[in-house]
């Protein structure tokens, strides 16, 4: 049977239960995202990674990390990084020094991360700041397209010299809508055209980059009728064929409202999964619903696992390559090692 790991899921608390393991050890799990419900203290932290490693040393972990409002973890030493539209700012006064800098919120971020068992954040945002969607806002670099794909790539070196995978997101491009995905179903009726000339060309100038893409929960009617990330066109027609990436592509949060209604149905988390799976998702994550309604989660392991039997989701062992591919591969430092690591303290300075 072909080996593929699609589901990503969140735990209630600051350790894993006895819940929390029978989920993460089931074969179709394939990480964890935390949030800052997650996090007491950086020790908590670094024991709550070391268990889930424990689970299975493939799980990946994982983390909405960005900078700005969006920003997990805030206290015990973490840096507090500035939202990405600073560096935007920056480069209009310097672009060379906006660059150096974002690389150095790149290093920080994963650095720090990593110094505490994290796997992967989920960033950069390549959102458009287009000044119409509250939920992007200041998480986005710029409007200008090549501005964002260069600060975009500049951080995801800093990322990298931490031995920290990226995600490119919201794909094709979040930033022109002003409804937010996580309470509307937002609709951006541009042309693929217009879409491809602004918002998505930062994809394809970091397709030698960009290790994994997250889909926006978004309509773009004049292109498929299916929101972004359950729709074949936009992840293989457009992001794989056309843009020629060849990273991993998560779904956003199948518990968002944008995700919720599918070919104007309203659809459970199963059928949302495997509609995102289907059209080309290597993974899916379900956020919250541990807290929120626990059987939920339970109902979507067991959902995907019947739809598998019954052959309405076919796994690829292509998708599963592609989430490991997104582990660390090199060692990371220790947090207190960090502190004294010359690299750190120069990036430090660097930050705006």
């Amino acid at each position: 049977m072909t080996q593929h790991a699609p589901l990503i899921l969140d735990v209630a608390g600051l350790a894993l239960t006895d819940v929390d393991r029978r989920r993460l050890a089931h074969p179709l799990v394939g990480g964890v995202i935390l949030f800052s419900r997650n996090w007491q203290d950086r020790e908590q932290l670094a024991a709550l990674c070391e268990e889930v490693h424990s689970v299975r040393p493939d799980l990946l972990i994982c983390v909405d990390h960005e900078g700005g409002h969006v920003q997990r973890f805030r206290t015990g030493g973490f840096t507090h990084l500035p939202p990405m539209r600073a560096f935007g700012e920056l480069w209009m006064k310097d672009a060379l020094a906006a660059t150096n800098a974002a690389t150095a919120a790149g290093y920080v971020l994963g650095a720090e991360l990593r110094a505490c068992g994290v796997d992967l954040s989920f960033t950069p945002v390549l959102d458009l700041d287009w000044g119409a969607s509250g939920v992007i806002g200041d998480r986005a670099f710029h409007q200008d397209a090549r501005v964002v794909a260069m600060l975009a790539k500049s951080l995801m070196h800093g990322l990298l010299r931490a031995g920290l995978a990226n995600c490119g997101k919201h794909f094709p491009g979040h930033g022109f809508v002003k409804a937010d995905s996580h309470t509307d179903i937002p609709v951006d009726r541009r042309s693929l055209k217009a879409i491809l000339a602004d918002d998505a060309a930062p994809y394809e100038w970091l397709n030698t980059v960009l290790a994994s893409v997250m889909p926006a929960h978004v309509i773009y009617p004049k292109v498929d009728s299916r929101p972004a990330g359950f729709s074949g066109r936009w992840l293989n027609g457009v992001l794989r064929q056309r843009l020629g990436f060849g990273g991993a592509i998560f779904s956003d949060d199948l518990s968002m409202a944008g995700a919720r209604v599918i070919d104007g149905r309203q659809v459970s988390y199963t059928e949302a999964a495997v509609a995102a799976l289907e059209a080309g998702c290597d993974m899916v994550l379900l956020c919250n619903e541990s807290v929120k309604n626990p059987q939920a989660v339970d109902d979507l392991i067991d959902g995907l696992t019947e739809a598998q039997v019954k052959g309405g989701w076919h796994p690829r062992e292509a998708s599963e390559q592609r989430r490991q591919a997104l582990l660390p591969s090199t060692p990371a430092l220790a947090w207190d090692d960090l502190m004294r690591h010359p690299d750190y303290i120069h990036a430090l300075r660097l930050l705006p």
